[in-house]
């Protein structure tokens, strides 16, 4: 008797200290948004404040799937949206693992042909596993929350469509959250940045900007880091990357303007917390 009743106290102790901690979690109004470190990639975590799970790409291996397990609580097996921005493998191979291993409950892609073993392989799992998918297209608005994630770009429908060069077909997104914005702009060029500028200029203002392409000179125009204005900006990177990403003059452009820089390569994983009021950057290797 004396045993079961030392297991039910056991019992009851273990479910009050699970009680406190969803109790805490659910009182926190803290966003983080996690730029994961998986070299030559982009792949990205979203937590809101209400628990949802939204992932911008998944980098070029199977890295995402572990950051992931460190990231988020074990019983968390539910991503509430997955963003691909466009089908290169850099970006997309790491999703394919994510649809295995979680309950997905929506994707937000492009829609364009693309014939890559990766890409087929991600959308035969979201055809099979019944995951709806949604076709980008600006003026979408994904409500999480106090979360709003906009989608501004592409303007036209991809859908079924063979598109020479990807980065065209791009899915753009900003996550407003009060009066934070942080904007993801994928491998956006500067002709899709000319684009936006004429549709958006006076709502682009972010705080912060992930980098377009790993900070090669074909994004990150002059105008269009003007219009977003960001106190901070992480660039996605492989350390001694073949293609000499990020471009000194990028560097050069975005210290000109006063932008404080993050990048992958020399920080780790980088997270940004914000209470909807300002934003605070966390990197892994800062001391």
């Amino acid at each position: 008797m004396k045993k079961i009743i030392k297991i039910l106290s056991g019992l009851l102790i273990v479910i009050a200290v699970l009680s406190v901690i969803v109790w805490q979690s659910s009182r926190n109004q803290e966003l983080k948004v996690y730029f994961f470190d998986v070299g030559q990639g982009d792949a990205i975590l979203i937590r809101t404040p209400s628990r949802q799970n939204i992932v911008i790409d998944g980098g070029p291996d199977n890295s995402f799937i572990t950051k992931l397990g460190e990231t988020l609580p074990f019983y968390d097996k539910t991503i509430d949206l997955m963003v691909l921005t466009h089908p290169h493998d850099d970006h997309l191979f790491g999703l394919i693992e994510v649809l295995k291993r979680y309950q997905v409950k929506q994707v937000l892609s492009t829609g364009v042909i693309h014939t890559t073993d990766a890409y087929l392989d991600w959308l035969k799992i979201i055809r099979d596993k019944k995951i709806p998918l949604k076709v980008a297209q600006a003026g979408q608005k994904y409500i999480f929350g106090q979360i709003e994630l906009k989608v501004l770009y592409p303007f036209q429908d991809f859908t079924n469509q063979q598109v020479e060069n990807l980065h065209e077909a791009m899915v753009v997104v900003q996550l407003v959250y009060g009066e934070v914005k942080i904007m993801f702009t994928g491998d956006l060029e500067e002709a899709g940045e000319t684009e936006i500028l004429k549709q958006y200029q006076p709502e682009l203002h972010s705080q912060l900007i992930k980098i377009a392409h790993h900070g090669s000179t074909t994004s990150s125009n002059n105008d269009f880091l003007k219009a977003i204005a960001p106190q901070f900006a992480v660039i996605s990177v492989g350390a001694d990357n073949k293609f000499g990403h990020p471009s000194l003059r990028i560097i050069r452009r975005l210290e000109k303007l006063g932008i404080k820089i993050y990048r992958t390569d020399q920080a780790g994983d980088i997270t940004a917390v914000t209470d909807n009021q300002k934003i605070t950057i966390i990197s892994q290797n800062s001391h």
